[in-house]
């Protein structure tokens, strides 16, 4: 696998599987504050991008004030939510014994919630110390903006060319190619929606997988094009 020298991952619905339950939070607080929407619609538009950036839009979009409380209402039910339910990603450990490059996970999520969810699953150990979140860079320096990836690839000293992205937003697609960076989506999480895997396509991913288990294959295979070229 010469062709990339770091593999960098999403973690919210690449590696655990908790945007489902941050659209159930979520949509339950929106709707209760007057604008309805589903679980699955919050999934849809809204996945990989952080509360206070989902506020703001419908804030833009509805023409509706919504309450500063709900950015601390949101996050005590979500932690407590993640903290009770959030499982591992089916097929992540697999695909992580096999991959040999060196990897870190690159979220929008905050550090203190990145290292619960990651012990609860058990994956902290994979990963640790290079788990890193954008929160932690700048309140404007999440995805889809760049700067988590370059942080990441700058950590290793890596150029953000030899990198692969797997990510599972649109979000996070965008981020990753305006980093210059390579990336493969991923469709297998419970917040997945019909055309799921078109987007990422659109937004810039190469390929798109639904089982985490194709991951290290997929990587072989960019990794010998790359080289090829």
């Amino acid at each position: 696998m010469s062709g990339f020298d770091l593999i960098l991952f999403d973690c919210d619905g690449v590696l655990v599987d908790s945007e489902i339950i941050a659209a159930r939070v979520e949509s339950q607080l929106l709707t209760e504050a007057s604008y309805p929407i589903s679980v699955e619609e919050m999934g849809e538009r809204f996945a990989g991008m952080t509360w206070k950036n989902i506020l703001l839009s419908i804030e833009k979009e509805a023409d509706i004030p919504l309450s500063a409380s709900l950015l601390d209402k949101s996050e005590k039910l979500l932690d407590a939510r993640l903290e009770r339910d959030v499982k591992i990603i089916e097929g992540v450990k697999f695909a992580l014994a096999r991959l040999t490059t060196q990897r870190c996970i690159c979220s929008n999520s905050s550090s203190a919630r990145l290292d619960m969810m990651l012990t609860k699953v058990g994956l902290k150990p994979y990963f640790a110390p290079h788990i890193y979140s954008a929160k932690d860079l700048g309140p404007d320096r999440v995805k889809p903006k760049p700067d988590i990836f370059l942080h990441g690839a700058q950590q290793f000293g890596v150029d953000p060319s030899r990198c692969l992205v797997v990510e599972d937003s649109t979000h996070g697609v965008h981020a990753a190619r305006a980093a210059g960076m390579r990336v493969v989506g991923f469709t297998g999480a419970s917040h997945t929606y019909p055309s799921h895997a078109d987007r990422l396509t659109d937004a810039g991913a190469e390929t798109v997988i639904s089982r985490m288990q194709d991951l290290p294959a997929v990587v072989a295979a960019l990794g010998e094009w790359a080289d090829a070229i």
